[in-house]
């Protein structure tokens, strides 16, 4: 019980340097469209970083690997579309 007490100690005590470093931890006013685009712009990095998933994803759209790396990191700038009723709150 001790043990599991000082991580989430340590946890909270890193969270600021947490969230510097890592841009998609988010914070407690986060938006659920700001999640979901942080998470769709993570994801497509990862294909893209990952030459073994961009090498399947080329394959099964008969595409080039260099083609569909473009078309994913062009996805990357706008990943979710909004709704139109659900304009940003300020």
């Amino acid at each position: 019980m001790n043990t599991q007490y000082n991580v989430n100690t340590s946890l909270s005590n890193n969270w600021e340097l947490l969230q510097a470093k890592h841009a998609g931890t988010g914070h407690p006013d986060t938006t659920k469209y700001e999640w979901a685009t942080n998470q769709h712009r993570d994801t497509y990095a990862s294909f893209v970083g990952h030459t073994d998933l961009l090498s399947y994803f080329a394959i099964a759209e008969n595409k080039s690997m260099e083609r569909k790396r473009v078309e994913l990191l062009e996805k990357m700038i706008q990943p979710v579309r909004r709704h139109n009723n659900s304009e940003p709150k300020e």
